[in-house]
């Protein structure tokens, strides 16, 4: 190998070197003016530290550029596994299945992500109990006995009551169907669950829409709201 070459490989590997701790120290100069923003003028520090302030704000477009794509990437795995879980992890659990895939993120970011997502746990919602059967009345016997087909119009109602979580408290839903082609003929949606708002309500509807045919079985379950016998409905 000639001298000659020999000063060019060196001279090459020195202007390297060079460009990175040139390009090292420049990363360090914008970071500074960055995290000093608010304190002083941009374009000041630039002259100070001999750097274009053109050339700060292309540096900090392409680091907002890429934060934001890493934010992005990062909801859209949050996304991912919340709909994998079938939207019952909250932000703890999230946090546990991310780091264990290798992210390293903090419980307090996952629960920010989550929330500018509206995303949240379903299990969070508080279960509402609708049946009540701590009752001196009469129950009557199961008739129906799990035989859900009916050959004709107002031979088989059945009936339930069910809660709806809402920003303002529960609401509850009570219906009657019947079985013969599984038309909603009555129901009553109240915030309170005594029985003439719920089942009475419900089954007023419910003859208006069709009439009571002779032999009519309805059933529901062992709760208050369908044996209280003082109503005129059940008398």
């Amino acid at each position: 190998m000639g001298k000659k070459t020999q000063r060019c490989r060196v001279r090459a590997r020195y202007i390297k070197k060079s460009n990175q701790h040139f390009l090292q120290e420049r990363s360090m100069k914008y970071r500074f003016i960055k995290n000093h923003e608010r304190q002083f003028p941009i374009e000041k520090m630039c002259s100070i530290l001999k750097i274009s302030s053109r050339g700060y704000y292309k540096w900090k477009k392409r680091s907002f550029s890429k934060k934001a794509l890493k934010k992005n990437k990062l909801k859209q795995k949050i996304k991912t596994l919340y709909f994998e879980f079938k939207q019952r992890y909250g932000s703890p659990r999230i946090t546990a299945e991310l780091q264990a895939l290798g992210y390293r993120i903090s419980r307090v970011t996952v629960a920010k992500y989550m929330k500018e997502l509206g995303l949240k746990s379903k299990l969070s919602k508080k279960f509402k109990v609708t049946t009540n059967s701590k009752h001196n009345y009469l129950i009557a016997e199961n008739v129906l006995d799990r035989d859900f087909k009916a050959t004709r119009i107002s031979q088989k109602w059945v009936s339930d009551i069910t809660y709806i979580q809402t920003k303002d408290g529960f609401l509850y839903l009570t219906t009657i169907i019947d079985l013969y082609d599984r038309k909603l003929i009555g129901w009553s949606l109240i915030n309170t669950m005594s029985a003439d708002d719920t089942s009475l309500a419900a089954f007023r509807m419910a003859i208006k829409n069709r009439p009571i045919e002779k032999g009519l079985i309805f059933y529901s379950d062992q709760g208050v709201q369908y044996l209280q016998r003082n109503s005129p409905i059940f008398s």
